[in-house]
């Protein structure tokens, strides 16, 4: 077997002990809010949306959810 560095084997354990509880890994992508433009692109989407019927039922949807979990206020 090669040699691991301590760090490699330690992510392989922690893997294994999710994995056997369960659980399995999944990445996911965002944007990055650090990109220059992202604050002007938020908002840009943010105002085409303004008004839109199927964006107020999303965030009614929303909102009545998040009162549905204990703790969130």
């Amino acid at each position: 077997m090669p040699s691991t560095r301590p760090s490699a084997q330690k992510v392989t354990r922690s893997r294994e002990r999710m994995r056997a509880a369960g659980l399995r890994p999944v990445q996911f992508w965002v944007p990055d809010t650090r990109l220059q433009g992202f604050a002007l692109e938020v908002q840009r989407q943010c105002l085409a949306l303004r008004g839109d019927a199927a964006e107020a039922n999303a965030l009614h949807f929303t909102e009545a959810a998040a009162g549905l979990v204990e703790g969130w206020a």
